[in-house]
């Protein structure tokens, strides 16, 4: 345990420090704004692309786990959304946030730092895999629900070009698909350019578990939602428990692939379920609520799920 707690500790640390700063030196949020692009557009896409491009690309090739990872976690989406469904008398547009709230997990900041922290450089092929497919699987679904919330009688062809925008726009999924590229023509960055991208991926995870932090600060709990009594347990006990039952059922998997997969299932809500909050004005300060108590929680479930995990 000491030694998984000395793995996750630096992690966590920076989620901290981020808090801390954020608490004591009270600058506005916009602030932010230049180091999330810098970390969106820049450092991880860099680190993304830089490990995928070294990878033989036949371990790219693993339908089977994609097709298990994703449907899990769109099962987990679905019991969430159903539960708030009941709840809320048929609130399309809250259900979909407590049903992201539910399954949608912190895997681009958190996800790849994390999983090669503890499993080394492979575990960023089974990283990048859910990250691209569960992200494409959440782009899907959001526009769709809100769509039938809204009740707007667009064509169908429109609201599948905002959808394959919001995918294929994506500076994470651009850098995975431009890595599994270069892996395909064994494409090898010439040195300086190798140097570059190398000091932008160490650079990621720190930056990216820092805005975090800042982030929760800035958003302080008002008040902690009775939603979260299920929602928050759904994600980072129920989602991760399932996604190992299905890959023991439906394997044998690579173990770094399933211990990669579990890890990432663990990981708290994502930003990008305020984000979408705020997008379609729904259910804002309980969707802030949920991404700040479930990484404040992870500290403990990450850690006791990693120590089993190894």
């Amino acid at each position: 345990m000491f030694e998984v707690a000395g793995l996750v500790a630096p992690l966590f640390s920076l989620i901290i420090l981020g808090y801390l700063a954020g608490r004591i030196k009270k600058l506005p949020l916009e602030g932010l704004a230049w180091l999330n692009f810098f970390v969106i557009y820049v450092a991880l896409p860099a680190m993304f692309f830089q490990y995928l491009s070294k990878i033989p690309i036949s371990e790219f090739a693993a339908f089977k786990f994609i097709a298990v990872t994703t449907t899990t976690t769109l099962y987990v989406f679905v019991l969430c959304f159903v539960i708030a469904i009941l709840r809320s008398r048929k609130q399309i547009g809250e259900a979909a946030i407590q049903g992201f709230a539910g399954a949608y997990g912190n895997i681009g900041y958190m996800g790849p730092p994390l999983a090669i922290a503890a499993f080394g450089p492979a575990a960023i092929v089974p990283a990048a895999l859910i990250f691209v497919f569960d992200n494409t699987m959440h782009f899907i679904l959001a526009p769709a629900i809100m769509a039938m919330r809204d009740n707007k009688h667009r064509s169908i062809i429109h609201l599948i070009g905002k959808i394959l925008k919001n995918i294929f726009t994506h500076p994470f999924i651009i850098a995975t698909i431009v890595g599994i590229g270069a892996a395909a023509i064994n494409f090898k960055s010439p040195e300086p350019i190798d140097k570059i991208l190398s000091m932008l991926a160490g650079a990621a995870a720190p930056c990216a578990l820092f805005t975090m932090g800042v982030t929760a600060a800035l958003r302080p709990l008002k008040t902690v939602p009775i939603e979260l009594s299920w929602l928050v347990p759904a994600k980072l006990i129920l989602h991760p428990a399932l996604i190992y039952i299905a890959l023991e059922i439906f394997g044998p998997f690579d173990p770094i692939f399933t211990k990669t997969a579990i890890i990432i299932a663990a990981l708290p809500a994502a930003t990008n379920v305020f984000i979408l909050a705020q997008q379609y004005n729904t259910w804002q300060e309980r969707a802030s609520s949920a991404v700040v108590v479930s990484t404040l929680l992870s500290m403990i479930t990450v850690t006791v799920t990693l120590y089993f995990l190894r």
